[in-house]
């Protein structure tokens, strides 16, 4: 059998295939995307399959878009002899709150309790949601699961969760919950079978158009730099990262609603917003201007100082890893961060970092370093696909 772990966006859906054998969820027999759902766009489905990447554009009209794509993914599923039977989904949420802290089969009522969380991941929620309705009626008798970017920080102390708020806003769930949970719990399992060290003091950057930190003790997390939603840390692609609240205060003084606030925060900040030229770091690096530079600069800027206080939380450093797709294709930035955190005993190996380009795990650090330095590409999919498998037993019970 396998399992569909996918990941639905606004205008995209991600997924991959993976087969089970003797209880062991096996990296995707079958990837890839389906780009353009957006209204007014030209749906693409792409994926490849033992080693042959393929693409064809997908018929569909403006009228339920997802759903006519959605059949097309179970036609190309379906289609293919060679692929085992499709035993669940497991879909990527970003938002738990406060009620999830464990991945759980997608039932009514879970789906209304996530829905009273759109408000806190706008970006991905109401997307994430979307895509689990969609899946359930093209997939009416396969169980749907949810798998949630929060649940890897349950185990934050309420001093760190904590914000200095009445506890009435925090009795409502106005607290930190930290995000990018399945990408930590897959490179923390890698790190936990290459490096005994890896049960001490970790650091872990996740770096992409979404990009976050997350301290780990004993393979727990004890804090991260993304809060009560997924602006806050890190400097992003498209979002602010962490903001004076009296900048807020200040632009509502001026007038501004809150629809042109959101749109500031999560679509107009970051990269894009300090260099006005693009979110990706291979355009600005590639840009050579100055504003490009000064956008870079930031970006690098924060990682290290948010380094700083997370380390400060660990009381040293053993480990620090870098995914996402900056982290795991950037070298530049790379060298940079690891020089400025040089004081704790990072040292790289020059040649080992360049050859790190996001294709395999890799330790790059050199021989003298006194903290361990790697690279290793986050596999969401395939988290996601072993939590659907543990509660497979459930499902087939529910459906029955």
């Amino acid at each position: 059998m396998a399992i569909l772990a996918v990941n639905a966006g606004s205008s995209t859906l991600k997924f991959s295939l993976h087969p089970v054998q003797n209880d062991a969820v096996l990296g995707s027999l079958l990837s890839g995307n389906i780009q353009g759902l957006e209204p007014g766009g030209s749906p693409v489905l792409d994926w490849t399959f033992e080693g042959q990447r393929q693409s064809r554009p997908l018929p569909v009209t403006d009228e339920d878009r997802f759903a006519q794509a959605l059949r097309c993914l179970g036609e190309l599923l379906s289609g293919n002899p060679a692929l085992p039977a499709l035993e669940a989904i497991a879909h990527r949420v970003v938002h738990g709150g406060e009620h999830f802290s464990d991945s759980v089969l997608v039932t009514g009522d879970v789906l209304a309790q996530l829905a009273q969380l759109n408000s806190l991941a706008p970006l991905h929620q109401p997307q994430n949601l979307q895509g689990i309705r969609a899946f359930q009626k093209a997939f009416p008798s396969t169980p749907q699961v949810a798998c949630f970017d929060t649940a890897f920080h349950a185990t934050l102390a309420p001093v760190d969760y904590s914000f200095a708020l009445p506890q009435w806003l925090a009795a409502q769930g106005v607290r930190r919950y930290g995000f990018h949970g399945l990408s930590y719990q897959y490179v923390m399992g890698v790190l936990q079978q290459r490096s005994a060290l890896a049960a001490g003091r970790v650091l872990m950057a996740h770096l992409g158009n979404g990009a976050s930190m997350c301290a780990t003790l004993k393979g727990r997390s004890c804090a991260t730099t993304m809060g009560f939603s997924a602006l806050d840390g890190l400097m992003m692609g498209t979002r602010c990262g962490t903001l004076d609240p009296g900048v807020l205060l200040y632009l509502m003084q001026q007038g501004w609603d809150f629809e042109r606030l959101q749109t500031l925060l999560y679509k107009q900040s970051g990269l894009l917003g300090v260099s006005g030229i693009s979110a990706d770091m291979r355009t600005l690096r590639a840009d050579g201007s100055a504003v490009a530079q000064q956008a870079i600069d930031q970006f690098t800027h924060r990682i290290v100082r948010e380094s700083g206080a997370l380390v400060a939380c660990l009381q040293g450093l053993d480990v620090l890893s870098f995914s996402g797709g900056i982290g795991e294709h950037d070298t530049l930035l790379r060298t940079q961060v690891c020089e400025a955190l040089a004081w704790l005993g990072v040292e790289l190996d020059p040649a080992l970092n360049l050859q790190a380009t996001g294709d395999e795990v890799l330790a790059i650090h050199s021989p003298a370093s006194r903290v361990q330095v790697w690279v290793i590409p986050t596999d969401e999919g395939l988290v996601a696909a072993r939590e659907a498998l543990k509660l497979l037993p459930r499902a087939t019970a529910v459906l029955r």
